[in-house]
């Protein structure tokens, strides 16, 4: 975008953030079925993160980008509603085996994203691709990144479905 790097952190970042509370703020207001968010909410993640990783204009993939935050509003407070509406009585290891899993894929996550930027920055391949598109190999890491990064939702919404189809809330 042609930006000082401090502007486009700070844009881009308090435009996610600003989405993301948008999101939960909306959902409180009005949201009813949290399977359709949340299924809604990881295709959409999911196609931002491939827009952000294929388009080789700068506002349209930061524009991807900070519409995550639109799409992953409702990813954490909806798993746990959903949990609530799909296990009977899921009791306090429920919340806590959440919560950790929750801190292990933000924790493994990014370092895997890392990794492949690191890996894809540092390779000749890297420096062939982005003298094509006229982006550095820092740019063609970071949009391999990206590409990974979309599996995550795409895993999730693989569990919803079958989490919504498996289970159905049984009160005795």
């Amino acid at each position: 975008l042609q930006l000082p790097k401090v502007w486009g952190d700070i844009l881009g970042m308090a435009s996610f953030a600003i989405l993301l509370g948008l999101g939960r703020s909306l959902y409180a207001r009005y949201g009813r079925n949290i399977s359709a968010i949340l299924l809604c909410g990881m295709i959409g993640a999911t196609v931002c993160y491939l827009i952000a990783g294929i388009s080789t204009n700068l506002v349209i993939a930061m524009l991807a980008c900070v519409l995550t935050g639109l799409c992953t509003s409702m990813l954490w407070p909806g798993t746990l509603i959903l949990m609530e509406e799909k296990f009977p009585n899921p009791g306090v290891t429920a919340y806590a085996l959440m919560a950790a899993a929750g801190d292990f894929g933000g924790s493994v996550a990014p370092q895997l994203l890392g990794a492949v930027v690191d890996t894809v920055s540092a390779s000749d391949w890297a420096l062939q691709l982005g003298a094509t598109f006229s982006l550095s190999a820092e740019q063609i890491g970071m949009k391999a990144g990206m590409l990974t990064a979309s599996f995550f939702p795409l895993l999730g919404v693989v569990a919803l479905v079958y989490i919504v189809k498996r289970f159905t809330k049984r009160t005795i």
